[in-house]
């Protein structure tokens, strides 16, 4: 049996391949969870990681989050994820890439992959040279495609006002303080949209020079990234690395709201509660986080129907988060379950596994 089979993230996954490629030194995850909505889409990470157990963690839960998100947005895909294993100095090749592009296109188009951390355009491009069944490539300005991550922030940004509005009860970011735990690309896109509305801002990144540039930018505050889960503030928003939503991690919460783009934040499911229990309005990240896959999916989509796809359709449909958040706060309030429990139960609906 093999042994991703045990793990306690493997839930009933259609499909997990592993592949390595002896010429290149690749050695990746590709997890397939869910093809009942269409093609499994969602980005590939690029890693080191020190046990590569962990590798196939994140592969199982990334995969089952994208069928979640996937579904929550209204698109026509499944949840797929894959996870390239890198040594510790992080070394990429085409080779790598273009060996990476042959394992997607054995998937026969069951899995769409796009950008996720440690991935560029650059890099799509490159992996697009062995398969179609590839998005986030360059496009013109007015159309669908690119990098995923100004799409996602602008969702994320919609999101957190929502959040405000709901359980602080303002229309506006004047003045709302937001503690912002890493600002790469879609953090620090997040962190100018909130500047521009007024909000005050702390940041905090593992580059304490980027953090700290973009805080002069934008007349906040940078911390060390050590303190900012604890810093008193309106909104945490995570938009680093997931499972920092433990035990101990929510004991030091000093915040009304956690909304961020980081992809599962929560170390397990339990963990919801905690934040229920402490009366902290949690944002579901693939609810929040959904305007990157808005973004390149339509992409792909209208692509594969040889058809254009305006920006505009794609803005149209991040400015709908708002709405699902809400609807999920509404029932969580009404039921007395946490807002995760309610969007993992309407998402396995969507996909047939309730």
């Amino acid at each position: 049996m093999p042994a991703f089979w045990t793990e306690a993230d493997f839930d009933e996954h259609e499909r997990v391949e592993v592949v390595h490629d002896r010429a290149s030194g690749l050695t990746a995850i590709i997890a397939l969870h869910s093809t009942h909505l269409g093609p499994g889409a969602g980005g590939t990470r690029f890693w080191h990681y020190a046990d590569p157990a962990n590798g196939m963690r994140d592969a199982l839960r990334l995969s089952r989050g994208m069928s979640y998100k996937n579904a929550m947005a209204g698109l026509p895909m499944g949840g797929g994820k894959a996870v390239v294993l890198l040594d510790a100095g992080g070394k990429k090749t085409t080779a790598m890439l273009h060996a990476f592009g042959d394992a997607v296109e054995a998937m026969g188009g069951q899995y769409v992959t796009a950008e996720d951390v440690g991935a560029t355009v650059d890099d799509m491009v490159a992996v697009a040279t062995r398969t179609q069944h590839v998005c986030g490539l360059p496009v013109d300005e007015d159309d669908a495609g690119g990098d995923p991550g100004p799409f996602t922030a602008m969702g994320i940004y919609h999101g957190i006002k929502a959040a405000v509005a709901h359980k602080i009860g303002k229309d506006s970011m004047d003045g709302v303080h937001v503690a912002i735990q890493g600002v790469g690309s879609v953090g620090g896109g997040v962190a100018r949209l909130l500047a521009k509305d007024g909000a005050r801002l702390t940041m905090a990144d593992v580059d304490d020079k980027r953090a700290k540039a973009l805080a002069d930018e934008l007349d906040g505050e940078a911390v060390a990234a050590d303190q900012i889960m604890s810093t008193t503030c309106d909104v945490f928003s995570p938009n680093a690395l997931g499972a920092i939503l433990d035990d101990e991690g929510i004991a030091r919460l000093d915040c009304q709201v956690v909304a961020g783009g980081a992809n599962n934040q929560l170390a397990r499911p339990e963990h919801g509660r905690l934040l229920h229990d402490r009366g902290i309005l949690y944002a579901p990240d693939y609810v929040i986080n959904a305007g990157g896959i808005i973004n390149v999916s339509l992409e792909y989509l209208c692509r594969q129907h040889g058809e254009p796809c305006d920006i505009n359709e794609v803005r149209k449909r991040i400015a709908q988060i708002p709405g699902r958040l809400n609807a999920i706060w509404e029932e969580s309030a009404a039921g007395g379950r946490p807002s995760n429990e309610v969007a993992d139960a309407m998402a396995q609906a969507l996909i047939g596994r309730n």
